[in-house]
């Protein structure tokens, strides 16, 4: 073990990210002993969903920091190529929450299709840190593929039926309900921080294997957590009937078969465009199918959803060129003065933790006095500071000429997108739980994660451009790429500002109505048509 006298920057910040893991875990402790039904004014089961969420998190966005990384340094893919790798594995990791969404709506329930999904990620996990001796010709290889199989089945079936459980705990009326997505999102990043920081180091200065053993860890640690503190759901996120043992075996293997699908699908990247291509059209014709079976108002609050669903790759196209050719640029073109590479990915991630709560604040003191922008003007908002990130960077980069980009610029761009970041998810996830109606809620959180994956393969192919024809990147190519994303989003975030008064009239805010019962508010298959049980973000007066 090296002594601390030798440590570097690196080392320190591991060793702070490692101190505040504890904390936090003693911090979760401390809420568990607690006998009352409510934690700092919001149920219990909010806190289970939380820590649950944030240890996933950390192993998903531990991983998600090297991936790119170890795509170039272990198995010696071009840069092109990983990016586009990258962005395919995204892609993936988007939509099968699609299938996910859709067997715990019809059959298995939230609850039972977390845990299954939580158990695939942590096969997942274990399964990346078989290491081999690299390069493309090494047979292991494919246990590498078959690993990224894994996580991408499980995120399906966890991601976004977790989120629905988080929409289960309160009526839809009530003001706390966007603070309450905004706490379960700060969960979701103090995991992505730590997990970042801590399995990037491992994986940077001791071994990739001790980096992703550690994300296995996390991810068994969060699935207990979900599986103890069932209680403190209070039974919601069941299954919507009787599920009989036959039935059951059967969706799980489904979710094998899936496994299947897709360790052949990540190894060939332009059939996942093909096959997004497709699907967007087929979600978007049952989406309307389902719309105009609807009444008036509940049919135009499904027009108010795909108008925000449809923004969705145009903001994540950008955000997550930081997973994979920004994470590239930073190892090649910052100067980062001995820190490892990827726990720059957890700036992000801290950003959210800081600024999270003052989002939270800042939508309800607006909300109450009236003044809060609708979800499609904040949607506007966000793509604005994502577009002007990447040309304060470009600036900042090009202001040294030749000279390694000063890494205050990577803390500007990561500090602009995050607070977009913060007017878009949160935001969303509340939108999607609330405009949906009761028997498609799933599907349509599914439906949000999906254009994330369109996002991601954008993303894919944005860094793939950045490598130009010999696939290799240069510092000029990418900041020209950078300039031209950037602006051009400009100019979309300010037509999506003059449509949002526009959007907002469909989403009738003052005709919003509760679910009267849990049942419905799971998601129950057959409600009525004509019921307004469909929700939006509420007006506070």
């Amino acid at each position: 073990m090296k002594s601390m006298n030798l440590w570097n920057e690196g080392d320190w910040i591991a060793a702070i990210g490692a101190i505040a893991l504890f904390a936090v875990l003693a911090f979760g402790l401390s809420l568990s002993g607690r006998k009352s039904e409510e934690v700092v004014g919001h149920p219990k089961g909010l806190f289970v969903l939380f820590y649950a969420e944030m240890w996933e998190r950390f192993s998903y966005y531990g991983m998600r920091a090297l991936l790119v990384l170890y795509l170039t340094k272990h198995w010696l893919f071009a840069d092109g190529k990983a990016n586009l790798i990258y962005g395919a594995y995204g892609a993936l990791v988007y939509i099968t929450p699609v299938l996910g969404g859709l067997i715990a709506d019809r059959w298995l329930g939230q609850r039972k299709a977390v845990i299954f999904g939580g158990i695939l990620l942590a096969l997942g996990h274990g399964l990346m840190a078989v290491e081999g001796n690299g390069g493309q010709a090494d047979p292991t290889i494919n246990v590498f593929w078959m690993a990224l199989a894994f996580i991408i089945v499980g995120s399906g079936f966890l991601k976004a039926n977790i989120s629905v459980i988080v929409g289960q705990l309160y009526k839809l009326t009530d003001i706390r309900r966007d603070a309450a997505y905004t706490i379960f999102y700060m969960g979701v990043n103090t995991g992505a921080a730590l997990g970042t920081i801590l399995v990037g180091y491992l994986g940077e200065t001791i071994g990739w294997a001790y980096g992703f053993g550690l994300a296995g860890i996390g991810m068994v640690i969060g699935l207990i957590i979900f599986m103890v503190g069932r209680p403190a759901l209070k039974g919601h996120g069941e299954a919507p009937a009787p599920l009989t043992r036959n039935r059951e075996v059967t969706l799980y293997g489904v979710g094998i078969a899936a496994v299947a699908v897709c360790w052949g699908l990540i190894q060939f990247q332009d059939v996942i465009q093909n096959l997004l291509i497709v699907a967007g059209v087929s979600m978007l014709g049952y989406t309307l199918f389902e719309a105009f079976k609807l009444p008036k108002e509940p049919r135009e609050r499904m027009f108010a959803i795909l108008f925000l669903i449809a923004l969705q790759p145009v903001f994540w196209g950008l955000f997550e060129q930081g997973g994979g050719s920004l994470n590239l640029y930073t190892d090649r073109y910052v100067d980062r003065a001995g820190v490892p590479t990827s726990l720059f990915q957890s700036i992000n991630p801290i950003y959210i933790v800081l600024l999270g709560p003052l989002f939270a604040w800042l939508w309800q003191t607006l909300g109450r006095r009236g003044i809060e922008p609708s979800a499609p003007a904040k949607f506007g908002l966000a793509l604005t500071q994502v577009g002007l990130s990447f040309l304060v960077f470009v600036w900042g980069a090009q202001s040294v000429g030749p000279a390694m980009t000063p890494v205050i610029f990577l803390f500007l761009i990561y500090l602009l997108q995050t607070t977009g970041e913060l007017c878009l998810s949160p935001v969303g996830l509340s939108a999607m739980n609330r405009l949906a109606p009761a028997h498609l809620a799933s599907f349509i959180m599914g439906a949000w994660f999906y254009m994330s994956a369109v996002g991601n393969f954008v993303a894919g192919k944005i860094g793939e451009a950045t490598g130009g024809e010999g696939g290799e990147m240069s510092k000029e190519a990418t900041l020209a790429i950078y300039s031209k994303i950037g602006w051009v989003t400009i100019g979309i975030s300010v037509v999506v500002l003059l449509l949002s008064p526009f959007v907002k009239k469909w989403m009738h805010l003052d005709t919003l109505e509760d679910r009267s019962s849990p049942d419905d508010q799971a998601g129950v298959l057959g409600g009525g048509e004509g019921e307004n049980v469909d929700g939006a973000l509420p007006s506070r007066s």
